[in-house]
């Protein structure tokens, strides 16, 4: 009962061996990570469409409720660009931007993505991630990040702008040139300067003045930081609000507030789909940014486990004035860097992000929107990598064709078309390579019990024997394409009298599979040709026993391919 208890509640397994250097350790990275968190979380409200405080209020118990339940030691959840871009794009569709149906929307837009994660990890269902291709999912966040990069210019140029496409966006900033604020366009170019500089350049440079690695490291994650205060304070002193520079203006003086999901079924219909996609894509960034960290300690985390972590958090943002979260990749690597051991480091981060929510909101009133843009353009740029389609020209033409649909139709037709058709292509691609499997005509290998592919090594042969090798499983996508290609083979005019098929690399065969074999199996009797089997897997010979072709099968069954050969080599 405590081991079951243990699985879904991680804090009683790791909290029970909690020491002071622990403690301390995750300390220092709740003191990095709240500091990097303050401007970030602020900024992707701003992108979602949210007031500001949604993002420090969606960084708070979610981050709590993961430290519970989740596995990972240095993920840290909380808002992230893309999820914050498609709830925008989610939410978008069924309210208006600042009205209350709108922040209504984000809670149940959270919680419908909480309770779909916390079904699914119940369910025990975190290997669908699998379906996704990586090479897709590169795609659809390169596309993310420039759309996000390109829905940020306008707070740069201070124009009205709009659109949830790359056309769309680019058509309405091009409409708006006219209404360009010079001195916002200053800010906002200042601050994306100074935010890319610190990236790149202030460590090295503070490393060459003497400063300790960690001094280094605090002072470089405390840039955005810097740029906000130097820009508020600028627009303070110099009153450039009344110049038309926009500002956050006035953001509420607490702790997240007790809040409630609308369960509308007009409103839940509208957001179901897209929580699912909203769900999927986090939980896909997150698990693999803690399975890369993990792996680095030689820990590991559990994907069922996390898909709970994840929905717990998801839900906590909806009951508390935020909208979905998940794992994010810059902030967990900080997190990781700075030398977190343990989860309690969020706990830490929330508490610290507890006492600016109280205390340091009235002190954003004159925070530029075009620096939180500049944060936002910053972050989401290292998600841009367009090398993923050279990879996949020279790696797979079929790899490259996926990844590049699914960055045009996501910057053509928008993030939820580009997700959609990211996961379809993934099925889609998975089912083609295996509907078409790899099968080898086999030799043996000269002086060896070994077989190899006779168009790539020099191996015996014989004109009677017909020895295939599948590398796939058998399945109902691909059990006709074996059919054909037998069927094929042994009517092309060859003097062929047994067949071996060759089961080293077939771990599975379906029901379809199964008819397509009896079925060649008949087709072979009828032209005396025998059918043999050699080196099946266990698994998949206690399948076969179950059914009637072991005992219709019109040849034998070999414990080894060799033992086949000599059987079948020397016969005229």
């Amino acid at each position: 009962m405590i081991d079951q208890l243990r699985r879904y509640v991680p804090v009683l397994d790791w909290g029970r061996t909690y020491s002071r250097t622990a403690f301390s350790n995750d300390m220092i990275a709740a003191l990095i990570v709240t500091i990097m968190l303050i401007p970030q979380s602020l900024a992707y409200a701003l992108l979602a469409g949210l007031p500001p405080e949604a993002g420090i209020y969606a960084s708070i118990v979610p981050i709590v409720l993961y430290a519970i339940f989740g596995t990972s030691r240095a993920l840290a959840v909380g808002p992230v660009a893309v999820v914050s871009l498609l709830t925008a794009s989610a939410i978008g569709q069924v309210a208006e931007a600042g009205t209350a149906g709108y922040a209504v929307a984000a809670l149940t837009l959270a919680f419908l993505s909480g309770g779909f994660l916390v079904l699914l990890g119940v369910l025990r269902l975190g290997f669908l991630a699998n379906f996704l291709s990586h090479p897709v999912i590169a795609g659809f966040i390169t596309a993310s990040g420039i759309l996000i990069a390109t829905s940020q210019l306008k707070h740069i140029l201070g124009v009205s702008a709009s659109g949830h496409t790359l056309p769309e966006m680019l058509h309405s900033i091009y409409t708006h040139l006219g209404e360009i604020n010079v001195i916002t366009l200053v800010i906002g170019v200042l601050a994306t300067a100074f935010l890319f500089w610190v990236r790149k350049g202030l460590k090295p440079l503070l490393k060459r003045m003497g400063a300790s690695p960690l001094l280094a490291d605090v002072l470089t994650k405390a840039g955005p930081v810097a740029a906000v205060v130097a820009t508020t304070l600028s627009v303070w002193l110099l009153g450039l609000d009344a110049s038309g520079v926009r500002v956050v203006g006035e953001v509420p003086q607490g702790l997240p507030p007790l809040t409630l999901p609308s369960l509308s079924p007009d409103l839940v219909g509208a957001l179901l789909m897209p929580a699912i996609l909203i769900s999927v894509i986090g939980f896909v960034e997150s698990v693999s940014v803690a399975q890369t960290l993990a792996a680095k300690k030689r820990q590991r985390i559990d994907p069922d486990q996390e898909l709970i972590g994840l929905g717990a958090a998801n839900l906590g943002a909806a009951f508390t004035g935020g909208y979905p979260v998940t794992g994010g990749f810059s902030r967990s690597v900080v997190n990781y860097d700075a030398g977190a051991d343990t989860p309690a480091a969020g706990a830490y981060t929330a508490v610290g992000l507890s006492i600016a929510a109280v205390g340091l909101t009235p002190l954003v009133y004159f925070l530029p929107n075009a620096t939180l843009a500049a944060t936002i353009i910053v972050a989401v740029l290292s998600l841009v990598d367009f090398s993923i389609l050279k990879k996949t020209w020279n790696y797979s033409k079929k790899d490259f064709a996926a990844v590049a649909v699914t960055i045009l139709l996501t910057l053509g037709l928008g993030v939820e078309v580009g997700v959609a058709t990211g996961v379809l292509l993934s099925i889609l691609l998975h089912l083609y390579k295996t509907s078409r499997p790899h099968v080898a005509e086999v030799g043996l290998v000269p002086g060896t019990q070994h077989f190899r592919n006779i168009h790539r090594h020099q191996v015996e042969a014989n004109p009677h024997l017909l020895t295939l090798r599948v590398d796939e499983s058998l399945y109902f996508a691909n059990a006709r394409f074996l059919e054909d290609y037998i069927q094929k083979r042994v009517t092309s005019g060859c003097d062929i009298r047994n067949v071996v098929l060759m089961f080293s690399a077939i771990n599975d065969v379906d029901y379809s599979a199964l008819e397509s074999l009896e079925a060649i199996n008949s087709r072979l009797k009828d032209m005396q040709i025998g059918l043999h089997l050699s080196e099946v897997k266990g698994p998949v010979m206690d399948r076969l026993k179950k059914s009637h072709l072991l005992e219709q099968l019109n040849g034998r069954v070999f414990l080894s391919q060799f033992d086949a050969w000599q059987a079948f080599a020397g016969k005229s």
